[in-house]
């Protein structure tokens, strides 16, 4: 449980190296400050309007890629 409050530049950080090691296939910040991320080139974007929705997303993204790699690996 965190103690400090979400920020954007933290969601930003783990957005951007899910990004670099191609779990997500775009993130782009728009010009309201939100953020759109999608999955893969043809999977629907999601708009994340809030710090906490955005680690939220990436929770439930780093479980589920944790999921598959056990999966994988059995």
């Amino acid at each position: 449980m965190c103690t400090t409050p979400a920020t954007w530049a933290e969601s930003d950080s783990w957005l951007a190296v899910l990004h670099q090691r191609g779990h997500l296939h775009r993130v782009e910040t728009l010009p309201d400050g939100t953020r759109s991320v999608q999955c893969g080139r043809h999977s629907r974007s999601w708009t994340l309007h809030h710090p906490v929705l955005a680690l939220d997303f990436v929770e439930d993204l780093v479980r589920e890629i944790r999921q598959r790699d056990t999966e994988a690996s059995r």
